[in-house]
């Protein structure tokens, strides 16, 4: 298990000095503790951060808390999806839950879409974005007042590939910030979580879900969830039973 030290303003380096300490020392619960109250002081300044995320998850991992673990390693994905450290401390820990649930088929173009679009963050690909722009401005440049005509028409096709690489990168950026703001999935977050039929303790059972389990909430009832698994399977189940990442 890695554990990053990230930079900090003053008022929270030394809760953050302590709570590393105290994971290095194997007091894994006053880590928690201390990460907990960073994580919370960091949303409340809008400054939302993935190493805080990893680390918390390290700890809760080591205080063999394998969902609250999994939680806090999806959220830091979220912000840094291109990092490959917490990818693997993520694989690890699913590698302890219960449930195997095998992942429904889905098209080519968007595995395709998904795998490219996760090596980096939303922030990454709008500065890539950006600096294409300014390579096709140049382009553009080139190709309206150099007469030379092998650099004119070097610069029509490069414009027309930087301008598709643009439109790409955009829609990069513009799902992995999607992403974040609406957060539909979430981590099963009790040792079994029934999944009903419908919003009703009375209704039929379906199936069960075990900690650490992600899924996908498609809408909300009261105090439901209607949630979906990697298979396709839906049902609906308490919101206690489940929290957002």
């Amino acid at each position: 298990m890695l554990l990053f030290v990230f930079p900090v303003h003053a008022k929270m380096r030394g809760q953050e000095s302590e709570a590393t300490q105290a994971y290095r020392d194997q007091d894994y619960k006053k880590s928690i503790e201390l990460y907990e109250g960073l994580v919370t002081q960091a949303l409340n300044e809008d400054k939302e951060s993935a190493q805080l995320y990893f680390n918390l998850g390290n700890a809760y991992f080591r205080d063999n808390q394998t969902g609250k673990a999994i939680l806090n390693y999806e959220r830091a994905l979220l912000l840094d999806p291109g990092d490959g450290d917490i990818r693997h401390n993520l694989r690890f820990a699913r590698s302890r839950t219960v449930d195997r649930i095998d992942t429904a088929g889905d098209l080519f173009i968007t595995n395709w879409f998904r795998s490219v679009r996760n090596i980096n963050s939303s922030d990454g690909w709008a500065t890539i974005s950006i600096v294409l722009f300014i390579i096709f401005l140049t382009s553009v440049a080139t190709f309206l007042f150099v007469r030379i005509l092998w650099a004119r028409k070097s610069s029509f096709y490069a414009g027309i590939v930087l301008f598709i690489l643009m439109i790409m990168t955009n829609l990069f950026a513009f799902s992995q910030k999607s992403e974040r703001l609406h957060r539909n999935n979430a981590i099963v977050m009790v040792g079994a979580a029934r999944v009903n039929a419908s919003p009703d303790e009375n209704s039929n059972a379906l199936f069960e879900l075990h900690e650490g389990t992600k899924v996908k909430i498609r809408s909300n009832d009261a105090d439901w969830y209607e949630i979906e698994i990697a298979n396709g399977s839906v049902g609906w189940t308490s919101r206690q039973n489940i929290e957002i990442i």
